[in-house]
């Protein structure tokens, strides 16, 4: 396997972004994180591409920051030792959310720290039977990044949130998919093919609802209903000016099975 830090491959219409330090469980360097952000906005803009898969090289999919990259920053100056917080970690994690296609995590071994931030702020996640999961902060006496203080809570509530950053107890993906953290779990081996699975059949949808979708729900808790009923109004309209939606329309008046370009 090449030594670039992150990969990206193309299979028809996904896009498989692979974290690549498999002899350090994907831990995060500099230039991994530098590598990420790129290979993200790539993808993100690239219209070939209706569906992203990321995951992590080896047996683990990423275990956080490279503490050894991090004792190095503490020591050389503490004051700039966290700006690869708003510097990489945030934008990292702002792609994944946002971008305008759905994304799946391949979630093949060990997810804590921002790993588990990363895993989050996926649409999607395939979670390898026997995986670490954990928020991990707390036992280097740190507190949350990578959206883990709004993902984590949205998804298993305010009060088991609380337990799992404060005690920092690593949990498993059947107690996570028990708690709210939405994921199939399957045999390790089977983690990419699965989730590659799951990225083909969104990349045969409708990409531009898809992106609405996320837009919508990525702050409707947030909105009063009123102006949940406003946006989905508005998107609703964009939506029905593409050509997803009215041959969609048409096929079902057809009785046939619609296809979808994403446009």
């Amino acid at each position: 396997m090449t030594d670039q830090p992150v990969l990206v491959d193309r299979a028809d219409a996904v896009a498989t972004v692979t974290l690549n330090r498999p002899d350090r469980r994907n831990a995060l360097t500099g230039e991994l994180k530098e590598a990420l952000v790129a290979a993200l906005e790539e993808v993100a803009d690239d219209t070939e591409v209706r569906a992203v898969v990321l995951t992590g090289a080896g047996s683990a999919f990423c275990v956080g920051q490279d503490l050894g990259e991090h004792a190095a920053a503490l020591e050389a100056d503490p004051s700039t030792a966290f700006d690869t917080v708003p510097q990489h970690y945030s934008p990292i994690v702002t792609a994944l959310a946002t971008m305008p296609k759905p994304v799946i995590a391949a979630v093949n071994g060990t997810c804590v720290g921002a790993g588990l931030g990363f895993a989050l702020a996926c649409d999607l996640r395939v979670f390898a039977g026997g995986a670490t999961l954990g928020t991990a902060f707390s036992a280097i006496g740190l507190t949350c990044d990578s959206g883990l203080a709004s993902t984590l809570p949205r998804a298993v509530g305010d009060a088991r949130a609380r337990e799992l950053v404060l005690l920092g107890r690593n949990f498993t993906p059947e107690e996570a998919v028990d708690w709210g953290i939405a994921g199939e779990i399957v045999p390790a081996e089977e983690v990419l093919a699965a989730a590659t699975k799951t990225a083909s059949r969104l990349a045969a949808g409708p990409t531009l609802a898809y992106a609405e979708s996320k837009r919508l729900l990525a702050v409707g808790l947030d909105r009063s209903l009123t102006d949940t009923l406003g946006e989905e109004a508005v998107a609703q309209a964009r939506c029905g000016m593409t050509q997803d939606h009215s041959g969609a329309v048409t096929a079902f008046l057809n009785r046939e099975r619609p296809t979808f370009a994403g446009e």
